[in-house]
């Protein structure tokens, strides 16, 4: 699966992010992303913030144990997950 991939840190997410959406949600898969919707505008690093949380409530995880790679200033992310392997956040996310 191109949207996910397995490191020695842990797993690595590509993210689709969608600023000012009418709720947080992940929405599913968007090509080779996870799309996430996120009402938290891309400004300051809000959006970045919001996203960080959104995925640690989703997976259960402290948002420290989340870290945005690359991509903080766009739609495309890639973002780190520490703690959980690939099956594990394929069905939290139910994906």
């Amino acid at each position: 699966m191109a949207w996910i991939s397995v490191t020695n840190r842990g797993v690595v997410l590509n993210v689709h992010a969608v600023p000012r959406s009418s709720k947080n949600a992940v929405q599913g898969l968007y090509g080779d992303a996870v799309k996430v919707r996120l009402q938290a505008p891309p400004v300051d690093g809000r959006a970045n913030e919001a996203l960080v949380c959104l995925l640690g409530e989703a997976l259960d995880l402290p948002p420290r144990r989340i870290t945005i790679l690359a991509g903080t200033a766009g739609r495309k992310k890639r973002v780190l997950v520490e703690g959980l392997g690939e099956a594990q956040v394929r069905a939290k996310l139910g994906l």
